[in-house]
């Protein structure tokens, strides 16, 4: 049974389900950084690419979802960060899961929380009126 949403409920569900989207495209560009890790090629590239994705992606959760924002703030800053290409990318992969997961629970806590409530009462009876 999918609950109707109320007008903010439903803007804040399209900034999730834009930022799900930015947040697979990132993803996408970890596990292409992934494939060059593993044939010892230069990552350069992929971590300028990320810092583009990462950028819009902010900017779409930073007046809603200030928090998830931070985290995506934080997925970026590994990306600059010293240490072999291995351990930046391990980081990478958890950073990304890790908003995933927070974009998740948002969904589940807007649906709980904007969620229009039936006018009609149902009586003892079972039957349905308005009181």
């Amino acid at each position: 049974m999918a609950a109707q949403l109320d007008g903010a409920g439903t803007a804040k569900m399209s900034v999730l389900e834009e930022a799900f989207g930015q947040l697979q495209h990132i993803h996408a560009i970890v596990e292409r950084m992934a494939v060059s890790v593993r044939a010892h090629q230069d990552t350069r590239q992929f971590r300028s690419q990320i810092g583009r994705a990462a950028a819009p992606l902010v900017g779409l959760l930073k007046p809603q979802f200030g928090m998830i924002a931070d985290s995506v703030i934080s997925l970026n800053l590994l990306t600059s960060r010293g240490g072999s290409d291995q351990t930046r990318l391990r980081a990478l992969r958890a950073a990304v899961a890790q908003v995933r997961t927070q974009l998740e629970i948002s969904v589940s806590r807007v649906k709980e929380s904007h969620a229009i409530k039936d006018a009609a009462v149902t009586d003892a009876s079972g039957e349905t009126g308005a009181k």
